[in-house]
C-alpha cells in the first residue's frame, strides 16, 4: 500500500483555503476514485491526470486509487488541482519521494500531453498558502510572475509535468519549447481570460494604453463647478452624482477621473490584482495592476453582474472589479431599481456579502462611485426652448428611480449645465490639465494620510462621523450653516457626517490644518446644490 500527500488551494470568492490532496493505493481492481466535494471540472481531472502522467513517461499504477481532498466539507471547483493530484499519485506510486511534496503547494491544470496550463486566481491562492505557513509553491510558468508578488514564498514555474518530476527527483530538467504559431494568440493563456471580459466590459486599467489620445481634463470645456467636484471626489474618495442634459460633458468628466487618482499602493495593488485574477480579467503580461481600475457597466446590467453572483460559487461583480478604483454608472436611472439599491451595502461597508446555496462569499468593494443622470427621459427638461414633452408624472417617476437612501450615500451632487459657446470655442480659456489637478490631489491625500496614520482609514470618505465630531474638530462656528440645515430637515444625520468628510477634503486641498466656515459652505453647496457664495475652485487656497 502506498500513500502520499500534496497541497493545493481552493478559492472561495477571492479568499483561499489550503486543501490537502491525499492519494492512497491499495491492491485490487484498477480504479480511480476522487472524493471531497469536487465539482464537474474537478471530477474530470481523473482523465486529464491519467493521460498527462502516461504521456510524461511515467507509469500509471494499476491498483485501486483513491484521491481525497481535505477538508472534505469545503466545496472545490476548477482545474487548478490537477498538478497536486498528479504529484500525490506519483508519490503514492513511489515514482517520486513522498517527503518532497508533503509541504509543497501545487497549482495548475494539466493538458493531456502533460503540459501545465495556467489557471485564474494564482495570486489569492498563493497569498492563502503563505498565510497558512507554506513557503514553497509550484505554478504554471505563465503565472510565476503573479505568484512571485507574494513575499516570503519560493516560486517554481514549470511548463510540464516532466519538468516537475525531474526537479523533484534531481534529474536533468527537459527543455519544453513553446508551441506558438505566428500571428495567433498563445493557446496556453486561454485559461487566464474569461471570453468577452476585455475592454467591452468597461473595465480599463490605464487610459491611453492603446497608444492613442490620453483623455485629459483640458479637453473639457467650461464646467468649473463639476471640475471642482471631480477634484474633491478624487482627493477624498467621495461618491459623486452628475446630473444634467445630454451633451453637457458628464461622461467626459467621469472618463478623465482615473488620470486624477494617485497610483495604487502596494497593498491596494495586491488587492486589485487578486480580484482581477479570480475574475479572469488580469491583463496579459501585467502580473500587478498598479493603476486604479475603471469599470463602467451598461445600464442593462443585472443585480448579479453588479454585486457578484452566478451559478455555483459566486464570482466578483462590477463593484468588486472596481475595488480601489471607479465604478461609473452612466444613465443611472436606466438601471433596475433592485440593482441600484443593492449598492447600498458596499457603499457603506466597503465589501459585499453574497449568499448562495453553494456558500457565502465576502468580496471587497471599496470603490468611488460616479453616477450620471439626465433630468427626464428625453433629457431636455429644464432647458429653455428645449421642447421637452415629458409629462410631469413621467419626470417624477424617472427621477425617483434613484432612491432617497441611495442618494443619501452620495456625498457630492452637481448639476452639469450646457456648455456655453465661449467655452466650447475656446474663447473662455481651457481648464487645468489632468497633471495639475492630479498633483493637488496627491498633496491632499498626503495630508489626509498623515492625519489618519495609525487608524484603519485611508481617505476622508472612510472616517466615521463620530470620529470627525469628537477627534478631529473643525474651526469654531464653522458648522453653523450645516446645523441649521439639519434642524430644517434639509440634511440627515448621515448627510451631516458626509458634509464633514467633504469639508475635510476641501481643507486638505486648500492646505488648511482644519476646515473653516468657507470649507463647510463649499461642502454644503456640493451636496445640496444651493449656492453658498464660495469660490468654485477647491484648490485655490482662498
Amino acid at each position: 500500500m502506498g500513500f502520499a500527500r500534496a497541497c493545493s488551494v481552493a478559492l472561495v470568492g477571492v479568499e483561499g483555503v489550503v486543501v490537502e490532496v491525499q492519494a492512497d493505493l491499495e491492491p485490487g481492481v484498477a480504479a480511480f476514485t476522487l472524493v471531497g466535494l469536487p465539482d464537474k471540472s474537478l471530477i474530470e481531472s481523473r482523465d486529464r491526470v491519467r493521460a498527462a502522467v502516461v504521456n510524461s513517461g511515467a507509469e500509471w499504477p494499476q491498483k485501486k486509487l483513491t484521491v481525497g481532498l481535505s477538508p472534505a466539507s469545503v466545496p472545490k471547483s476548477g482545474s487548478g488541482f490537477d498538478l497536486a493530484v498528479a504529484a500525490s499519485v506519483l508519490g503514492a506510486a513511489e515514482r517520486i519521494d513522498p517527503k518532497t511534496i508533503a509541504d509543497l503547494v501545487l497549482i495548475g491544470e494539466l493538458g493531456l500531453d502533460g503540459r501545465v496550463r495556467p489557471v485564474r486566481g494564482v495570486l489569492p491562492a498563493v497569498l492563502a498558502a503563505a498565510e497558512a505557513g507554506y513557503r514553497q509553491v509550484v505554478v504554471p510558468e505563465q503565472t510565476a510572475g503573479e505568484a512571485a508578488l507574494v513575499p516570503g514564498v519560493s516560486v517554481l514555474g514549470v511548463r510540464s509535468l516532466r519538468q516537475l518530476i525531474a526537479v523533484l527527483t534531481d534529474g536533468p530538467v527537459p527543455d519544453e519549447p513553446e508551441e506558438t504559431l505566428e500571428g495567433r494568440p498563445d493557446p496556453m493563456l486561454a485559461g487566464l481570460l474569461v471570453p468577452g471580459a476585455g475592454v467591452g466590459t468597461g473595465l480599463a486599467t490605464g487610459a491611453g494604453a492603446d497608444g492613442g489620445h490620453r483623455p485629459d481634463l483640458s479637453d473639457v470645456a467650461g464646467q468649473a463647478e463639476a471640475r471642482t467636484a471631480l477634484e474633491v471626489a478624487a482627493a477624498g474618495g467621495h461618491h459623486l452624482l452628475l446630473h444634467g442634459p445630454p451633451g453637457a460633458g458628464k461622461t467626459m468628466l467621469a472618463e478623465r477621473l482615473p488620470g486624477v487618482l494617485p497610483p495604487l499602493t502596494r497593498q491596494e495593488a495586491l488587492e486589485v490584482t487578486a480580484v482581477h485574477s479570480v475574475a479572469g480579467m488580469l491583463p496579459p503580461g501585467q502580473p500587478l495592476v498598479r493603476t486604479a481600475p475603471y469599470c463602467a457597466p451598461h445600464h442593462s446590467a443585472t443585480m448579479q453582474s453588479l454585486v457578484g453572483g452566478g451559478n455555483g460559487m459566486p464570482r466578483p461583480g462590477a463593484v468588486s472589479l472596481a475595488h480601489r478604483g471607479i465604478l461609473f454608472l452612466d444613465e443611472a436611472p436606466e438601471f433596475s431599481g433592485r440593482a441600484l439599491d443593492a449598492l447600498r451595502q458596499p457603499l457603506e461597508s466597503g465589501h459585499v456579502v453574497v449568499a448562495r446555496s453553494a456558500g457565502v462569499v465576502r468580496l471587497p468593494a471599496r470603490f468611488l462611485m460616479i453616477l450620471a443622470a439626465n433630468p427626464c427621459p428625453c433629457g431636455r427638461h429644464t432647458l429653455q426652448g428645449s421642447g421637452c414633452e415629458c409629462p410631469p408624472s413621467a419626470i417624477r417617476r424617472y427621477q425617483a428611480r434613484l432612491s432617497g437612501p441611495l442618494l443619501d450615500r452620495v456625498d457630492l451632487r452637481v448639476r452639469v449645465e450646457p456648455v456655453q459657446r465661449a467655452d466650447l470655442m475656446g474663447q473662455g480659456g481651457r481648464g487645468e490639465p489632468t497633471a495639475a489637478v492630479a498633483a493637488r490631489v496627491a498633496e491632499a491625500r498626503a495630508r489626509s494620510a498623515a492625519r489618519l496614520d495609525g487608524t484603519p482609514w485611508r481617505v476622508n470618505s472612510e472616517v466615521p462621523g463620530h470620529e470627525l465630531r469628537t477627534r478631529w474638530l473643525v474651526a469654531p462656528g464653522a458648522l453653523a450653516a450645516a446645523e441649521r440645515d439639519l434642524e430644517r430637515g434639509l440634511l440627515t444625520a448621515r448627510g451631516l457626517d458626509r458634509v464633514l468628510r467633504v469639508a475635510w477634503t476641501v481643507a486638505d486641498l486648500a492646505g488648511r490644518d482644519r476646515p473653516q466656515e468657507r470649507d463647510v459652505a463649499l461642502a454644503l453647496e456640493l451636496r445640496t446644490g444651493v449656492a453658498r457664495g464660495v469660490p468654485a475652485a477647491a484648490g485655490s487656497g482662498s
